[in-house]
Parts: C-alpha cells; sequence; structure tokens
C-alpha cells in the first residue's frame, strides 16, 4: 500500500473507533482520527502477529481493516482514560 492508502485505511479505521467508542464530551478532528487510526492499525497489527505469529500484511483486506479498528478502539479507549474531563 502507498502511503496515502495508509492516510486513508487508518482515517476511516479511527473515525469508525470514535463512532463505537463516542464520549459527547469528547469530540476529536479529522487530523486526530487519521493519528488515531494509522496508530491503532499499527498497535493492532503486533499485537494480532504476535498472538497468531503470521506473518505481516499490507494487504487492504477486510481481517486487516478489522484488527485495525480493534487497535484504534483500544487506543482510544486508552487516550480517554488518560486524558482530563473536561
Amino acid at each position: 500500500m502507498s502511503w496515502f492508502a495508509w492516510i486513508i485505511f487508518g482515517a476511516l479505521a479511527g473515525w469508525l473507533a470514535n463512532i463505537i467508542v463516542h464520549k459527547p464530551d469528547r469530540r476529536r478532528g479529522c487530523l486526530t482520527n487519521i493519528l488515531v487510526g494509522i496508530i491503532g492499525s499499527a498497535l493492532g497489527g503486533f499485537v494480532y502477529r504476535a498472538v497468531t505469529d503470521t506473518p505481516w500484511d499490507f494487504t487492504w483486506s477486510l481481517p486487516s481493516f478489522g484488527v485495525a479498528i480493534l487497535g484504534a478502539i483500544v487506543l482510544l479507549v486508552v487516550v480517554n482514560l488518560a486524558s482530563p474531563r473536561r
């Protein structure tokens, strides 16, 4: 995947994770969704690879998108717990 595809992939994963872990008092912008999605995708990929012992997959597929969303959800939960309340 090209770097532009990684940004789109991360943005979609971050956006869906933000919808799933939605908190009304916490609004996140597009850039934050992209960063959370990309970092969450990498986090989910590392955990998935460590648990299943499968080789790293850089393709745009439904299973890799699911892992990316799960990683972004975990990252959003950690960020929500660590950030101060408004």
